[in-house]
């Protein structure tokens, strides 16, 4: 297991501000499984997801430039 593995939104590979990217890459995921279930559970929890959402991506820092 990698141990020097980070919690980072993506520059690329993202649909709006790469939350859900972040989530699957961290937890060695396909994105397109988290973006689904984050939509069902968003919608199956009164729309909690949006606050949660906003929150995460002011929490969780953007990758830096591999330029």
């Amino acid at each position: 297991m990698d141990t020097d593995k980070k919690l980072r939104r993506p520059r690329t590979g993202r649909q709006l501000a790469g939350v859900c990217a972040a989530l699957a890459d961290f937890f060695g995921l396909d994105a397109t499984v988290v973006r689904v279930a984050y939509a069902l559970l968003t919608c199956f929890t009164a729309f909690a997801g949006i606050p949660i959402y906003l929150i995460l991506w002011l929490i969780i820092p953007e990758a830096e430039n591999r330029e």
